[in-house]
């Protein structure tokens, strides 16, 4: 049951360690001074940060997981249970 639950550990903070790579990994073009916003640029922007905070929060979901996970092993361990 340990050695599941630190699998269960492992896969869940792993996979926020990339969400959270992805998250931050697309930078948005910069704009020249001279240059106008058109309704397309703002779409880009939208999109991308839609698509970060999407990313970001699944990745808080997987850090709450795998936060959760260490507690109830830490609580097997202390409870002394053998399974």
């Amino acid at each position: 049951m340990i050695v599941a639950i630190d699998i269960l550990i492992l896969i869940s903070a792993a996979g926020s360690a990339w969400f959270w790579w992805k998250a931050s990994g697309k930078q948005l073009r910069r704009i020249a001074l001279k240059e106008e916003l058109d309704s397309h640029d703002i779409n880009r922007i939208i999109v991308n940060i839609n698509r970060a905070q999407i990313l970001n929060a699944r990745a808080a979901l997987a850090t709450a997981i795998s936060a959760g996970l260490v507690a109830i092993r830490f609580l097997l361990i202390l409870l002394d249970v053998h399974f």
